[in-house]
């Protein structure tokens, strides 16, 4: 298994598969906050469903790798599903000292987010003022 193509890869797969399922953006809240906590990890995520895939992460993470994966692939997977699901993300740690609860709190900060970002409004509208994304 290659720790390099092969988390790229799960997150372009998964950024596809999550515009896809997406479909014609209507009736959704389309932005989304999520915070999540590890023990003395914190870490903040936001999406916007915009159409306009940006990525922006800071980690802090201090280690070369976390069990097989080279830490320098995390930033890279949220890149990815950012640029292959046509979000914007910014995730960041905002404290803690264990890598591994860094990074997996900031993962879990971005799928709370994102059920926010899907929650339905009961609206059929485009959220967006100008009414397409």
């Amino acid at each position: 298994m290659s720790t390099t193509v092969y988390p790229q890869d799960s997150a372009i797969a998964l950024g596809t598969a999550f515009k896809q399922a997406l479909g014609e953006v209507r009736g959704i809240r389309r932005y989304g906050t999520g915070f999540a906590p590890l023990d003395e990890a914190l870490s903040r995520a936001v999406i916007d469903i915009c159409s306009r895939p940006y990525c922006f992460t800071d980690l802090g993470l201090k280690r070369e790798k976390i069990g097989d994966l080279s830490t320098e692939m995390i930033p890279h997977i949220f890149y990815s599903f950012a640029m292959a699901s046509g979000c914007t993300l910014h995730v960041d740690v905002i404290r803690g000292e264990n890598d591994h609860h860094r990074s997996e709190s900031a993962f879990k900060a971005l799928a709370l987010a994102i059920r926010q970002a899907i929650e339905r409004t009961g609206s059929t509208d485009v959220p967006s003022t100008k009414g397409v994304l």
